[in-house]
């Protein structure tokens, strides 16, 4: 895991933990920095830890890297719990640290007994098969080197070196899940047998190989069953478990285990346009597949005064020309339209509810919608789709698709106006 000729960051809190990393890897003749963050979550005990760490580093000349967080009014900003704040923030800093030295990993002190709490707690929270695998030893530039001994070694090793350390308060409290496992779960767990933690280590070992197969077997199917951003239903259901196949594609979309469980039964005689949402992705069905893609922002409107090249969203581009005589186009991302026709200002929006227009070379008016839905336009295509409209709010043009047939060219036109609409290449 670790190279004596390359140098590491190591997470030194002060706690135990954390203390008998350095100071074994030091004693092994590694090259090491100590980092200390201070979140500023419990008072005079955070500067307390930040002050024995100092002392500790001068003790052993070890070079140290400090910061201060205000952790509190981070989680409040970003809407997230004070835990997962102080975490972001942590391991955000080690890595720009990394990046910065040129370090080549960041070490961090978790051990047997966290590695056994994180599985009793993915228990609890309902989890996948890497869920019940514990703690990774290596995780990207996160080497954990302690993950081998217990937390009753590492006292005992810190004794015999008469090392101190300090105990951070909040480890004794319950009020925290992990707290409360730690204190009351896994002490009731050793008392019906000792050797529980080696029993729940021990399964984890051989459910992380069993997830190695898992796994290939799973990006095997995924690599065969997914086109695009989408799934045939009719494929996934053929499968010996659709739910698993489901979960590891949609999972690192933010979707959870209970969204992912509902929609298996519905997959029989699932409707289209049927929709669900994590934070950052939407998953709908239509013609037979599951598409998934990110949530996007709602399309702007754009007002137009005149003819011109106009940027929309700082995606695309719409140019618009007056000639002189008629012109055709036939490429779909164009339209001709008669000049005399079309009264400014335009507008360029994403389709709305109740839009209608009357599509070139159909009799009538028809709404957008069904249109589209005719040309087999899935839902986020359509919430994609913009309309370029008159002064007075008619549609012109069903951009990349139809023109308007009142406000086409006919042998009449005299001047010709002419757009066309592109993407912007990045």
């Amino acid at each position: 895991m670790l190279d004596k000729d390359k140098r590491y960051l190591v997470a030194l809190s002060g706690g135990a933990d954390s203390v008998c990393l350095l100071l074994v890897l030091r004693q092994l003749g590694y090259q090491v920095d100590a980092v200390h963050c201070n979140f500023h979550l419990r008072g005079e005990e955070s500067n307390r830890d930040e002050a024995f760490v100092v002392d500790l580093c001068q003790q052993q000349q070890i070079e140290l890297h400090r910061i201060h967080f205000d952790t509190t009014t981070f989680a409040k900003t970003h809407q997230i719990s004070i835990e997962m704040a102080a975490r972001e923030l942590r391991y955000r800093y080690f890595e720009q640290l990394r990046q910065d030295m040129g370090a080549d990993g960041i070490c961090v002190a978790h051990h047997q007994d966290d590695s056994v709490e994180t599985v009793l707690l993915n228990l609890l929270r309902g989890t996948g098969i890497h869920g019940m695998t514990g703690i990774k030893a290596r995780n990207g530039y996160i080497l954990r080197p302690l993950l081998c001994v217990s937390r009753s070694e590492i006292t005992e090793w810190l004794d015999h070196q008469h090392q101190t350390f300090v105990t951070d308060s909040s480890n004794l409290e319950t009020d925290v899940i992990r707290n409360k496992i730690r204190l009351n779960v896994i002490p009731q767990l050793k008392a019906i047998n000792p050797g529980a933690c080696q029993q729940i280590l021990h399964t984890a070992q051989r459910l992380r190989e069993a997830a190695c197969v898992y796994d290939e077997a799973v990006q095997d199917k995924l690599s065969r069953l997914i086109h695009g951003d989408s799934i045939g239903v009719e494929e996934l259901l053929r499968e010996s478990s659709p739910e698993s196949i489901l979960y590891e594609w949609l999972a690192p979309m933010g979707f959870n285990p209970k969204t992912i469980e509902s929609i298996i039964p519905l997959l029989p005689t699932i409707q289209a346009g049927r929709e669900w949402k994590s934070e950052t992705h939407q998953l709908t069905y239509s013609q037979g597949r599951l598409l998934a893609e990110p949530i996007m922002a709602d399309l702007p409107t754009l007002r137009i005064p005149e003819t011109g090249i106009y940027i929309y969203h700082d995606t695309a581009k719409l140019r618009i020309e007056q000639i002189h005589g008629k012109q055709i186009e036939k490429d779909a991302s164009k339209a001709s339209l008669d000049m005399a026709k079309v009264s400014f200002p335009l507008t360029l929006r994403p389709v709305k509810a109740g839009d209608r227009f009357m599509p070139y070379g159909m009799k009538g008016t028809k709404l957008v919608s069904d249109y589209l839905t005719d040309r087999h336009i899935n839902v986020f295509e359509k919430r994609r789709t913009l309309v370029l409209c008159d002064s007075n709010g008619e549609i012109l043009w069903l951009v990349n698709h139809r023109p308007d047939a009142r406000f086409c060219i006919n042998d009449l036109t005299q001047e010709t106006l002419s757009f066309s609409f592109f993407n912007i290449k990045k």
